[in-house]
């Protein structure tokens, strides 16, 4: 039988990888020694710089980093540099703001001057809601000018990624994709009407088909932002997201990432999943409560807005971060969505998804992360971006043993606030079962991604139950479900939320 994990993949090896440049940069020379100003550190200097920042105090910051080190990185990352500008905490603006557009007019006259371009020739990325800006940038000179220019934020080599090297690239693209089935054992489903619908093991675990009597989200639209949602699966697509006893919801797709080797480009590749992740999610947050015998979603009858935001879930590509970031400020702006959920991240903190993720929870939007997956030699790793966020709900994946266990490769720490029962004790590879890529298909999904979108549907039985609550009042509910509540585990957060509990 083949069995695979759907993990969000993060790698501490990669640091220590060939310092080659992407295939789609031009080769920069090398050094592995002392380099003078005007030629740039290599990747695997660069790399270094931000494994030791890793090891010591578990986050990375472009900030804390040198104008060098900083341009180094920019040259190696198509040298685009995201400006965060405004007052501090100014992440972003709401309404048009004179002093904003002043300020942003006179980053544009630097860039421009210090580059010698005019401004019709310089290359802009603008986010409107948000205070960023995404420009090209070539010379060190620039970004020491930014840097002490008032009124800007930060500045970062958005288009760099330690998983950015040709013997890497191979390693981290695609992470998290399957378009493959399993074979499913029947001792991992019970069956419900209509016609055996399958309710996967692990959902009686959590008191979920319990809580179904009192709340299906009926009324609840949960945004996913992920790979998008394979269109040929119907079962998650509007021919047939009304199927059995799911009835009256809708589901919309949309497509924010840009399937191009050049970072200004706008071909965007459109709604459709063509990794598998996304569906995986969709499928355990919202698929119909079916008549095909077929598994069953958290939030059997929830609204779902699915986005096309990134290639795969490690957001190591400048046009997966810009995917995310406006996917993002699209699914804030819109009244009828209560609930985000992000099964993607990164190491690090990225400015301009930071900055849209703060404006979409000062819109009211409660928004789950998933907390971290990777090989089972490095979860010592702690919570990865954006999972930790404040602004973020964290979650993470855990064993079904009577004792807490992280899953084999998930990991756990402080910024931890819920947990999901996704892995068999004794087989690490039986998981969460969810829809395939194909109709009539059906998988095992692990990781903190399936525990995420897990949450995220049992926050939408809440919310149905209690429509006119805000997400704090929401989240408050959760926690007072779950296990350790009113303390917190060091590892686990709150620990396990029982559905039923929430619910009533």
């Amino acid at each position: 039988m083949k069995v695979k994990h759907i993990i969000l993949t993060v790698f501490l090896s990669i640091f220590t990888l060939s310092c080659s440049e992407n295939e789609t940069i031009e080769q920069q020379p090398t050094r592995e020694t002392t380099v003078t100003n005007d030629e740039p550190l290599s990747e695997a200097n660069i790399n270094a710089i931000i494994e030791e920042s890793l090891s010591a105090h578990g986050t990375f910051s472009w900030e804390d980093v040198d104008d060098h080190t900083l341009w180094s990185a920019l040259v190696h990352g198509e040298k685009i540099l995201s400006i965060g500008y405004g007052k501090k905490g100014a992440h972003f603006s709401s309404s048009p703001n004179a002093q904003l557009t002043n300020l942003k007019n006179k980053l544009l006259a630097i860039v421009t001057k210090s580059e010698g371009l005019s401004k019709e020739n310089a290359t802009i990325t603008d986010y409107n809601v948000i205070n960023v800006l995404d420009v090209q940038v070539d010379k060190l000179s620039t970004i020491k000018k930014l840097r002490n220019t008032k009124g800007v934020r930060y500045i970062e080599p958005i288009g760099y990624s330690t998983f950015s090297t040709k013997s890497s690239s191979s390693l981290f693209n695609g992470s998290g994709c399957s378009q493959e089935g399993d074979d499913i054992y029947s001792s991992d489903y019970t069956t419900t009407a209509p016609n055996n619908a399958k309710i996967s093991w692990n959902l009686n675990l959590h008191n979920i088909p319990s809580a179904w009597r009192y709340s299906t989200g009926k009324g609840i639209t949960v945004g996913l932002i992920d790979t998008g949602i394979s269109k040929s699966q119907t079962l998650l697509n509007p021919s047939g997201f009304n199927d059995g006893y799911s009835y009256g919801r809708t589901v919309e797709k949309y497509g924010t990432f840009i399937d191009s080797f050049w970072w200004w480009s706008s071909n965007y590749d459109g709604p459709h999943d063509l990794c598998g992740h996304g569906t995986s999610m969709a499928s355990i947050i919202a698929a119909p409560r079916n008549d095909n015998g077929q598994a069953i979603g958290v939030a059997y009858n929830s609204n779902l807005i699915a986005y096309r935001a990134t290639e795969d879930v490690v957001l190591n590509d400048y046009h997966e971060r810009k995917g995310v970031t406006k996917a993002l400020i699209q699914l804030a702006n819109r009244s009828d969505v209560k609930i985000i959920s992000m099964s993607v991240g990164y190491l690090w903190s990225i400015g301009n998804i930071r900055d849209a993720i703060k404006y979409a929870h000062s819109r009211g939007k409660l928004i789950f992360a998933a907390g971290g997956t990777s090989t089972a030699y490095t979860t010592w790793y702690g919570v990865i971006f954006p999972a930790s966020m404040s602004e973020t709900v964290a979650i993470t994946g855990v064993k079904d043993t009577s004792n807490y266990q992280d899953c084999e490769t998930c990991h756990s720490g402080s910024k931890i606030d819920f947990t999901i029962i996704m892995e068999r004790a004794n087989n690490t590879n039986r998981h969460v079962l969810t829809l395939g890529f194909y109709n009539g298909q059906e998988n095992y999904v692990g990781g903190s991604s399936s525990a995420t979108a897990t949450t995220a549907g049992i926050a939408a039985l809440v919310w149905a139950r209690h429509p006119t609550w805000t997400k704090n009042q929401i989240l408050q509910k959760l926690k007072q479900s779950a296990e350790f509540y009113p303390y917190k585990s060091s590892r686990f957060g709150y620990g396990n939320i029982d559905a039923l509990r929430a619910v009533q």
